[in-house]
C-alpha cells in the first residue's frame, strides 16, 4: 500500500459561507498573472516573480461547526455534525489499535484481511446476501486497515430516509462477522495474486524499499503481507484479532448529515448495547528516529524503461510546533504543479510528467519524501535537480511573492474544502485522534499565514539534510547503478526485496 500524504485527513467537505468562498476565490486568484483578451498565456515556469504579488492582508477567518460530542456507556466516542440541506448521511468509524501498525511479524496482513472479511459473512447473512442488502438500500459500506496504520476504518453512507436500516447493516458487519472459511480462501487467493502482481510494479517496489530505509525496524516499515504470513491467517486468527481489537473504548464514531444529534444518542446507545468495553488499550511502539547518514538503494528491475526515484527522511509528528512551517515549505518545494520540483524537472528539463514532494506527520515522526518517474537516460540529471532544489530551499530565503502565493493557495484550498459534510467530519475526527485543540481548524489559516521566509528556511535546514537523505531508485540496474554510485555507495535489491550479492551486481555493469 502506498501511503498518501496530505496535511489534512482525506475526505470531502462542508458547504462554507459565501464569504469564505469569496475570500478563497480571491486568494486563489491573486498570484496569477493578469491575462488580457488576445494575450498569450505565460508558462508557469517562465513567470518572473517580482515579489510584488497583490496581497490581501485580511486573514481568512472561519469557525467550523463544532460537532456534538458524547460518550456512550461502553466508552465509544461519538461526534455528530448536523447538515439538513441534503437527505444524506455519512458514518465514519476509526478503531484505534486495529490497524496494521500493531500486527505481529508472523501475521502480516491480519489487520487488512480482517477488515476486508467484515462484509463476507455475519451471523445472519452470507456474502451474497450482504451485497444484495447494501445494494437494495442504496448504501455504501467499506472497511480497511492499512499497513503501517494505527486504525481500522469503517465508512458507510446512504440516504437519511433509510438511515436506520443501512446503519444497522453496517453495525452488523462491524460487530457480528463470521469469517467464513470459503470466503477467506477466495480472499487469500486474490491477495496472493495481487502481491505477485505488485512485485512487478515500480510503485510498490520503491515504496517497500523507501519505507524500510526510513523506518528501519519500526512496524511502519511494513507495506505488505507475504505469502507465508497469509497462509497463517485462519478464521480463528481473524476472530481473535477482531475480538481483542475491535472494541468501543478505543473507537471514534463520526456521523454527519441529515440527522438529529438530540435523537441519535439514545438510539446509538441501544444499537451498540451489545458491544462491550474491555480493559485493552493499544500502546504505540517506540518512535522511529531519522537516519543520520545518506544511503542509496537500487532495486534492479530488468528491462525498465524508466527510473522511479524517491528520496527523503523522517521529520516530525503531527503535534510538533513546526508542522505549519513544514507544510508551507513542502508546498513551495514540491506540493503541486506550481511548486519548484514540478517547474524544474517537468517544465524546464522535461525529465518527467511530474515531480512532487509530500509530508506525512503521524503520532510518531513520519517521512518527507520527493519523487518522480523519469526516463532512464536522465536519471542522473533528475537526481541532480532534486538535490539542487533541496539545497536551494535550505540556503536561500524564499522570495516574498513566492511565499505569499503558496500560503494564499493553501488557505484558499482549505476554504474550498469546506463544502461537504464528509470533510468537516474528517477534520473533527483528525482533531480527536491527535488530541488537537478544539479551535485547531478555526486557526489553521492563520497558522499558515503566520509562516515567514525565515521559518521556511529554518525547517528546511532542520529536516531536509542532503547528507542524511535516503535515496531509492527502481530501474534497469545495468544502466543506472554507475550513475547512483556518483552520489555514494549503492546497495542493490532484487524485485523480491532481497539484497543482491555485490560482486554479482557489479559484474552486471558494463565496463566493470
Amino acid at each position: 500500500m502506498q501511503r498518501t500524504e496530505h496535511p489534512l485527513r482525506t475526505g470531502r467537505g462542508w458547504v462554507a459561507t459565501a464569504g469564505i468562498l469569496l475570500i478563497a476565490a480571491t486568494l486563489a486568484a491573486q498570484p496569477q498573472a493578469a491575462q488580457q483578451p488576445g494575450s498569450k498565456e505565460v508558462s508557469a515556469s517562465k513567470v518572473e516573480r517580482k515579489n510584488r504579488a497583490p496581497v490581501s492582508r485580511e486573514v481568512l477567518r472561519v469557525k467550523l461547526p463544532r460537532p456534538v460530542e458524547f460518550t456512550l456507556p461502553n466508552g465509544l466516542t461519538v461526534l455528530v455534525l448536523e447538515d439538513h440541506r441534503f437527505p444524506l448521511v455519512y458514518a465514519w468509524m476509526e478503531i484505534v489499535g486495529a490497524g496494521g501498525l500493531y500486527e505481529p511479524a508472523e501475521l502480516r496482513g491480519v489487520a487488512q484481511v480482517t477488515a476486508s472479511m467484515l462484509a463476507q459473512g455475519t451471523a445472519k447473512r452470507n456474502a451474497q446476501q450482504i451485497a444484495q442488502a447494501i445494494e437494495e438500500q442504496g448504501a455504501s459500506v467499506n472497511a480497511s486497515a492499512g499497513f503501517g496504520e494505527e486504525t481500522a476504518t469503517l465508512i458507510a453512507s446512504g440516504l437519511s430516509d433509510n438511515f436506520e436500516a443501512w446503519f444497522a447493516l453496517a453495525t452488523e458487519l462491524l460487530l457480528q462477522p463470521s469469517f467464513p472459511q470459503d470466503e477467506l480462501q477466495k480472499l487469500l487467493a486474490r491477495q496472493k495474486a495481487s502481491l505477485r502482481q505488485a512485485r512487478t510494479q515500480p510503485a510498490f517496489l520503491v515504496n517497500e524499499r523507501f519505507s524500510q530505509a526510513v523506518f528501519g525496524n519500526h512496524p511502519a516499515a511494513v507495506v505488505s503481507a507475504t505469502e507465508e504470513s497469509l497462509d497463517k491467517l485462519t478464521p480463528e486468527v481473524l476472530a481473535n484479532w477482531h475480538r481483542q481489537r475491535y472494541v468501543p473504548q478505543n473507537s471514534i464514531l463520526g456521523i454527519a448529515g441529515d440527522v438529529r444529534a438530540s435523537q441519535l444518542r439514545a438510539k446509538l446507545q441501544q444499537w451498540f448495547a451489545g458491544w462491550k468495553r474491555t480493559d485493552w488499550k493499544p500502546e504505540l511502539p517506540p518512535a522511529p528516529k531519522p537516519a543520520t547518514e545518506k544511503k542509496i538503494y537500487l532495486v534492479d528491475r530488468p528491462n525498465s524503461q524508466q527510473t522511479t526515484l524517491w528520496l527523503g527522511n523522517l521529520t516530525i509528528h503531527r503535534r510538533d510546533p513546526d508542522y505549519p512551517a513544514l507544510v508551507v515549505m513542502n508546498r513551495i518545494l514540491g506540493g503541486g504543479a506550481a511548486a519548484r520540483l514540478f517547474l524544474n524537472l517537468r517544465e524546464e528539463k522535461s525529465y518527467t510528467y511530474g515531480a512532487y514532494s509530500t509530508l506525512q506527520a503521524l503520532k510518531f515522526p513520519g517521512p518527507w519524501r520527493a519523487w518522480a518517474d523519469v526516463r532512464t537516460e536522465v536519471t542522473e540529471g533528475a537526481l541532480t535537480e532534486f538535490l539542487h532544489e533541496i539545497r536551494r530551499i535550505r540556503e536561500e530565503k524564499v522570495p516574498e511573492g513566492e511565499l505569499t502565493e503558496a500560503k494564499n493557495s493553501m488557505v484558499a484550498n482549505f476554504a474550498l474544502s469546506l463544502e461537504q459534510p464528509q470533510q468537516l467530519l474528517s477534520y473533527a475526527i483528525t482533531r480527536k485522534l491527535y488530541g488537537l485543540p478544539a479551535e485547531y481548524w478555526d486557526s489553521y489559516p492563520a497558522q499558515l499565514q503566520a509562516v515567514t521566509a525565515d521559518d521556511v528556511q529554518r525547517v528546511a535546514q532542520k529536516y531536509l539534510n542532503p547528507e542524511a537523505l535516503q535515496i531509492v531508485a527502481v530501474g534497469e540496474g545495468s544502466k543506472i547503478r554507475s550513475v547512483l554510485e556518483k552520489y555514494g555507495p549503492v546497495v542493490v535489491y532484487d524485485t523480491e526485496g532481497k539484497p543482491v550479492e555485490q560482486k554479482a551486481a557489479r559484474a552486471a555493469v558494463p565496463g566493470r
